[in-house]
């Protein structure tokens, strides 16, 4: 899994830093997180977390200060969840200030891009919410104990190719993220909650494409603000 980590941050660094669909996602969450807690990140762990995978994301400054001075909005949070092509699983988070909009037009992109709505808990049960931690580094040994001694909850911890992984329990990324500044690592590359896919699959041909054109259909979405899914090497 390493390894894909690291793949998917080479992708998303180079979409996201050309892409003001994402800053305006990411202002929407800095907005919501601001809103419900102190405006002072230091003292509100949820806009600090915030904060930080936007600057991973390349957020401009003046993106993040608007946010945090936006108007009197309410949003709520959604989860959809559907198929794709060949077996392919895929949960959509959405964070949005009309539900009724939202579920027409995430139901609009499967609908009409090969893809298929499912019931709630259709998809979610094959995945497993855990924290993701990437940073450049190779000995994943001495990472391990490092957050064991922090007494963090490490599902895993991977090292390829110059890049460590780290897996937590969900309510433990935050300890974890402290734990490594601690011990003087200062750069990281993700931090997110992530929802990770028991089995994957691998897509070919006309059914990659499909399932490719059904991804961008949801990400290009406003409202939606995550996609996870359990197709391999994407």
């Amino acid at each position: 899994m390493g390894r894909k980590w690291a793949n998917i941050v080479a992708k998303k660094t180079a979409k996201d830093g050309a892409n003001s669909k994402v800053y305006a996602k990411f202002g929407v969450e800095i907005y919501v997180a601001a809103k419900q807690g102190e405006p002072d990140p230091e003292s509100n762990s949820a806009l600090k977390f915030v904060l930080e995978r936007a600057k991973q994301a390349q957020v401009p400054k003046h993106v993040i200060d608007k946010a945090k001075g936006n108007t009197d909005e309410t949003f709520v949070e959604g989860r959809y969840e559907g198929f794709g092509p060949n077996g392919s699983m895929i949960i959509v988070d959405t964070l949005t200030s009309n539900v009724n909009r939202t579920a027409a037009n995430v139901r609009t992109a499967f609908g009409k891009n090969g893809g298929n709505m499912g019931a709630s808990g259709s998809v979610s049960y094959m995945f497993d919410k855990k924290g993701v931690i990437v940073f450049a580094g190779e000995d994943a040994d001495a990472i391990f104990e490092q957050l064991l001694e922090a007494d963090v909850e490490v599902e895993d911890v991977e090292a390829e190719d110059g890049t460590i992984t780290v897996y937590t329990e969900p309510t433990d990324l935050h300890k974890a993220l402290e734990a490594l500044r601690a011990n003087g690592q200062e750069e990281f590359q993700v931090t997110e909650l992530e929802m990770i896919p028991q089995t994957e699959v691998t897509l070919e041909g006309e059914d990659l494409e499909v399932f490719e054109g059904l991804i961008d259909a949801l990400e290009a979405d406003d409202d939606v603000q995550k996609v996870y899914h359990n197709v391999a090497d994407m």
